[in-house]
């Protein structure tokens, strides 16, 4: 195993792992930027992972119940990171597991993006216009349960590729329209066809989405010191909140739920709001939660047991069970 470097000298090079799409390089790239403007720099190395690699099954299918799929786009760049072959690496927060495996931490959670999905279209202007029967593509089924929910008519197909892979679908009238997760393309600057916000009150986002992860080894206090001023207390509090929802429901990445934090002040008083869904996949059955506290992880856990106790149980039991898989992540 490679000694990792001392990154205790200022200005120094920091080694960023990143996956190659285009969104993550954007991501990585970013982080570079605000890197530099504390002097240093950053060297980023491409690392396929799993994730990345499977394009012939769905990835839904890959893993155990209560992972789905567990760090299928995180394993490969954290074991350069425990390798020292990279000081840190930089993630869609929603990518990472709940749990991390031991002898990592996250140094830093950027400011967030919006965190709402993205109808997008070339013919139609909200998810109401579209025809009976309208071809929609998602590779979520998070996304897949709510849009049947409100929409049972529409016919759901898989969506595979990078956002632009995605985009160029749309374009080539192979879908009446596609969701995305509106923060990669308002970063990658591909919001052409966005047609409509869809509100949280309708998508309930992901866990986590529109938020950036630093991850090192944990331990490293230097790469952490260099790293924390990129820390957003929100972000990590929203997040947190969202993550230990999806922690107490067993969920993964690939699962039917959806969590939404905000800090909200109420009366004088700042305050956590979250709001939560899980869902069966074909839309026939979607439970609704939310609630107020101070403490992030306890009120996610509250609200994802009270999802539970719900019935939210044996939806979930149903996903692992019969199965149900899209290929690919949001």
């Amino acid at each position: 195993m490679t000694e990792p470097r001392n990154v205790g000298v200022t200005p120094f090079t920091l080694r960023i792992g990143s996956r190659g799409s285009q969104l993550a390089l954007w991501q990585a790239n970013h982080i570079a930027a605000l890197l530099r403007t504390r002097g240093h720099e950053g060297e980023i190395e491409i690392i396929p992972t799993t994730g990345d690699k499977i394009t012939d099954i769905p990835l839904a299918q890959v893993g155990t119940k209560g992972g789905l799929g567990k760090g299928i786009f995180t394993k490969e760049i954290e074991d350069a990171l425990a390798a020292g072959r990279v000081d840190l690496a930089v993630h869609s927060l929603k990518d990472l597991p709940t749990e991390l495996p031991a002898g990592f931490e996250i140094a830093a959670l950027t400011t967030r993006e919006d965190p709402r999905d993205a109808f997008c279209s070339r013919l139609y202007s909200t998810i109401e216009d579209l025809p009976q029967g309208a071809r929609v593509g998602t590779s979520s089924l998070r996304r897949q349960a709510q849009l049947k929910a409100i929409r049972p008519d529409l016919e759901i197909h898989p969506l595979r590729g990078n956002v632009d892979t995605r985009l160029r679908k749309l374009e080539q009238g192979e879908y009446a329209a596609i969701l995305l997760a509106l923060a990669g393309l308002k970063r990658l600057g591909k919001m052409e066809l966005v047609q409509q916000i869809i509100p949280a009150e309708i998508m309930c986002p992901a866990a986590g989405q529109g938020a950036l992860a630093i991850e090192i080894r944990r331990g490293d206090d230097a790469t952490r010191q260099q790293v924390a001023f990129l820390d957003d207390a929100n972000a990590r509090a929203t997040t947190t909140c969202e993550r230990a929802l999806l922690e107490s429901m067993g969920g993964g990445c690939q699962v039917p739920i959806g969590a939404f934090a905000q800090v909200r002040e109420v009366n004088g008083t700042i305050k956590l709001h979250l709001e939560s869904i899980v869902a069966h996949p074909d839309g026939s059955k979607l439970l609704r939660e939310s609630r107020e506290g101070n403490d992030p992880e306890k009120l996610g856990a509250e609200v994802g047991h009270a999802l539970l106790r719900r019935g939210g149980d044996a939806i979930l039991e149903q996903v692992y069970g019969k199965g149900f898989a899209l290929p690919s992540q949001p």
